[in-house]
């Protein structure tokens, strides 16, 4: 064997260097063109210094002032001023938590880990999930924006490269978590070329939430801003009841009941004052419902044939109310219309028309409720209805209902039959949230690609032996209700069952 083939050199693997263009000019021109080059230095070192100061104002300033202040007068004075900054920061932190967390630890965290956690390996993630592009020798790197974390995830603002699109990072979002040290990423489009990337490192939901107390709810209920918890960025989780039908969606242990007994916990002021009536169905006998039985007008505990005579009494309501108010000139019902709101809470929808064997029985409360859900809300008439299982076969009528709420759910198909299509793709992972936290549930309403994550206020059984002492002491005659029509059967609305 020859000893050239042990010697032969391997071939260099590394790139030839790249030098800017106006190295390569002869001298004179060097020397004309001189204070153009020097004048872009300057502008790409202003750019660079002011990027930097843009995304690490708190610690770089700060350092600058201290650095100042060591080199004018004495490093002793620097100690004194950082000494005093940090009892200053104590005094802060302890007197008002609030602000110091939303001013200062959000900026100090979102630097840090700005530089630390994604600045260190941000274009490597980037080049092993392919989500970079190549243009010859030249390599193209999505850029970021801006980091926020606040504590319990970090926002990443991230620039997209042209012939980029939201759905490679969502194809990749696993791996990015794993990436970054997170549980889970979320992508969410912000506008045309920029996205977030949610990186969630704990829940905020874990821990259940009491409702507010009875006396410091209003009298006076702000019927578009109805409070069922909080979000998990610490806001209230609002529901628009007026003009609105809100399908609960969630299998059994979901907590269903959380989102439906927040709402009428809430609703509860002005059930006693009369400005709102309640009507119910509950199919399991009054398991869910008869356990506070004074908050509503009139209540059902089966799927017969009372609970269709009450679909199609408030289906009679409504066309009475509908031509009232045709003849009144206005064209929806207002607080001031002088008829009550109506809200009707059918607690297992499914038995109602789905699972009910009497055939004509199953046809009137479907036609009865397709009515109500398609022409109620501009009468004043909103049906909350929970189901567990989210398929068109179950629910044919399930569009109808503009706002719907998603709990735990068994299978990640059904995330879409229950909030709408392409509402996992957007982050909705309702199949993900654990058996430890009921009341948690994504929620999407009609017209908004947002989806939002929130927890319903735990209600327990305290609390609804305390809201029916409140509702039975001292209840004033609720406001009459408008005649229905003389072709249509009056209703029958009695006292609560």
């Amino acid at each position: 064997m020859s000893r050239k083939d042990w010697t032969a050199p391997a071939p260099l693997e590394i790139e030839r260097p790249r030098l800017p263009w106006w190295v390569m000019l002869p001298g004179k021109a060097l020397l004309v063109f001189a204070p153009l080059i020097l004048a872009y230095l300057l502008v790409r070192l202003v750019d660079f210094l002011a990027r930097r100061i843009y995304r690490y104002p708190v610690v770089l300033l700060g350092t600058l002032a201290l650095v100042w202040l060591g080199l004018d007068t004495s490093w002793w004075w620097v100690l004194l001023a950082a000494a005093v900054l940090a009892g200053l920061g104590g005094v802060w932190r302890w007197r008002w938590p609030d602000t110091f967390d939303r001013v200062a630890r959000r900026q100090l965290a979102s630097e840090w880990r700005r530089a630390w956690v994604y600045g260190r390996v941000w274009r490597r993630t980037m080049r092993f999930s392919n989500l970079v592009r190549r243009a010859g020798r030249s390599c193209y790197y999505p850029r970021v924006r801006r980091v926020r974390a606040d504590g319990w995830r970090d926002r990443v603002s991230v620039w997209l490269l042209h012939g980029q699109d939201p759905d490679e990072f969502r194809a990749r979002a696993d791996a990015l978590a794993h990436s970054f040290g997170a549980v889970s990423c979320r992508v969410r489009q912000d506008k045309p070329r920029r996205l977030w990337l949610d990186l969630i490192h704990a829940d905020p939901l874990r821990a259940p939430v009491a409702p507010p107390a009875l006396a410091e709810l209003a009298e006076i209920v702000d019927l578009r801003k109805v409070a069922v918890g909080i979000t998990e960025t610490g806001r209230r989780w609002l529901l628009r009841l007026v003009g609105n039908h809100v399908l609960v969606v969630g299998s059994t242990g979901a907590g269903k009941s959380s989102v439906m007994w927040s709402l009428l916990w809430h609703l509860a002021p002005a059930v006693a004052a009369g400005h709102v009536q309640v009507f119910g169905i509950d199919p399991k006998g009054g398991m869910e419902l008869g356990r506070a039985p004074s908050l509503f007008r009139r209540l059902v505990f089966d799927n017969g044939a009372d609970a269709v005579e009450l679909l199609e009494d408030l289906a009679a309501l409504m066309r009475s109310r509908a031509e009232e108010f045709r003849r009144a000139g206005s064209a929806a019902w207002t607080p001031t219309s002088g008829a009550p709101f109506v809200v009707l809470v059918v607690d297992e929808l499914a038995d109602v028309v789905a699972y009910q064997t009497d055939r004509a029985l199953k046809a009137r409360a479907t036609n009865a409720l397709q009515v109500i859900t398609s022409q109620g809300r501009a009468p004043g008439v909103c049906v909350i209805g929970q189901v567990q299982d989210p398929r068109k076969a179950v629910i044919e009528f399930r569009h109808l209902f503009p706002t719907k709420v998603a709990l735990r759910l068994d299978e990640p198909d059904q995330v879409d039959l229950a909030l709408g299509d392409g509402a996992r793709e957007r982050g909705a992972a309702a199949h993900e949230i654990s058996e430890d936290t009921p009341g948690v549930a994504w929620t999407v309403v009609d017209g908004r690609r947002a989806v939002e994550r929130a927890r319903a206020f735990h209600v327990t059984d305290a609390h609804l032996a305390e809201l029916n002492a409140y509702l039975t002491s001292g209840r004033p005659t609720p406001l009459p209700l408008p005649p229905a029509p003389v072709s249509a059967p009056a209703p029958v609305l009695g006292e609560a069952a």
